[in-house]
């Protein structure tokens, strides 16, 4: 399970919507029993609105702020611009962390979607999403 706070969930969809037409991404960093403190949008390096790639410079720069804090980064958001909010088998095959939590917004719809996975040995498997007033 994943824990977030409404004003997370809103920052996800917000930065997905704001990189329209591209697929948006960022990391998800808090604590390893899932609950999140924070969102932090980064370049989707790929430039892409059929897949994303993590800007390197971004990813080092988040994993050593959430270090220095006593934190870890805990998972990944991406957005699909015309699928549903499902792994597609390129987000499957580039999932990087057994431990992570796999977050997809979904803009197919005029209400997006946002759906947490985990991605273990090829496989995703959907986990629940809690969204409260503050999780941390």
């Amino acid at each position: 399970m994943i824990a977030l706070s409404w004003d997370i969930w809103h920052e996800m969809v917000a930065h997905s919507m704001v990189e329209l037409p591209n697929e948006a991404c960022g990391l998800l960093v808090g604590h390893l029993d899932g609950r999140v403190v924070a969102f932090h949008p980064c370049k989707n390096a790929a430039e892409s609105s059929k897949l994303y790639t993590l800007d390197p410079r971004d990813h080092l720069r988040i994993d050593r702020a959430a270090d220095d804090a006593g934190l870890a980064v805990i998972g990944v958001v991406h957005s699909h611009t015309h699928t549903d909010a499902y792994p597609s088998p390129t987000d499957v095959n580039q999932a990087p962390d057994p431990d992570w939590h796999y977050v997809i917004v979904s803009l197919r719809h005029p209400d997006p979607a946002v759906r947490s996975y985990r991605i273990i040995d090829g496989v995703a498997s959907e986990e629940a999403i809690t969204v409260t007033s503050d999780p941390s």
